[in-house]
């Protein structure tokens, strides 16, 4: 008799602690998100969307992941047509790290181009639709020149600078063949590095990915027949591929990183902030980008 109030007690804080765990499950489901607490094996997906400009949130994510031992695979889900060289490579790099801890599988959405593919280089396997846009394996650095405005209506630009080549791009003179060349080299070595990059990535050799990387872009149809993609598919493909990858049986769970659900007016204002994004890049100078300039 002394241990049904203990009983009594113990069923109730369990049947409390079921009532509680099915809301949440419930409310994630309404949610439009798994729940990321979801008990086996789970199948971790990290989104990139729009233009890449930092890679920090990207990098934690990867890293949370990474550190997760119920996570045994990830999947990269991409849309977007690149951005800044230096987020995509130290995206890129992370994406090495984590894959040689646990697969990572690329899924392609609309547009995987240029940066988006430069990530996408470095998981295990892509997997993309068969009229995805990727490709676009090129640099691009575009100044604008306001010289004759500015002359219309009668200003001038003073430069006071310590050397000769300071003041290179400004939008206020003509460029000159010496100062084209520099920066011409200086993309040839950035590009150097994004086909050294692909060619590591997707196991060609670099004379193979040079022939392709002259910026153009190609469906996910035809990348797969080139060798930069491997498999055509969905979301769902790609999380497949990857729970066969990690040896996990059955449907996997699948979680993503911890953040509530954004509503229209939250991707409203994503998309008018990228799209502002890529207007200010075509008017002023902001560094070399792996971006294709198509996407707008």
């Amino acid at each position: 008799m002394k241990k049904r109030p203990f009983l009594l007690a113990s069923a109730l804080l369990a049947g409390t602690f079921v009532f509680f765990l099915a809301l949440a499950v419930t409310v994630a489901s309404f949610m439009g998100r798994p729940a990321n607490f979801a008990i086996g094996d789970k199948i971790g997906v990290i989104e990139i969307y729009g233009v890449i400009a930092d890679s920090r949130k990207i990098i934690e994510q990867l890293h949370d992941f990474r550190d997760n031992d119920s996570i045994k695979a990830l999947v990269l889900r991409i849309d977007s047509p690149g951005g800044g060289v230096g987020p995509s490579q130290e995206i890129y790099d992370e994406v090495k790290i984590v894959d040689a801890v646990k697969p990572v599988v690329v899924s392609m959405g609309s547009v995987a181009a240029s940066g988006g593919y430069y990530i996408a280089a470095a998981a295990r396997e892509i997997v993309a639709n068969p009229g995805t846009i990727t490709g676009s394996i090129g640099v691009i650095m575009e100044f604008a020149n306001f010289q004759e405005l500015l002359e219309k209506i009668g200003l001038s630009s003073v430069v006071v600078k310590s050397g000769k080549f300071k003041d290179i791009g400004s939008p206020t003179r003509e460029m000159t063949a010496t100062e084209r060349e520099i920066l011409q080299n200086l993309i040839d070595d950035v590009h150097s590095q994004f086909v050294a990059s692909v060619a590591a990535g997707r196991h060609m050799d670099e004379a193979s990915v040079s022939a392709i990387a002259d910026g153009r872009i190609f469906s996910g149809r035809r990348a797969m027949e080139m060798g930069l993609v491997d498999k055509m598919g969905n979301l769902e493909v790609a999380i497949r591929r990857a729970a066969k990858l990690a040896g996990i049986d059955g449907e996997p769970n699948v979680v993503y990183p911890p953040s509530d659900k954004p509503g229209f007016i939250d991707l409203f204002i994503e998309e008018t902030l990228n799209q502002l994004q890529l207007a200010l890049q075509k008017q002023r100078s902001v560094g070399f980008q792996y971006i294709w300039p198509g996407f707008n």
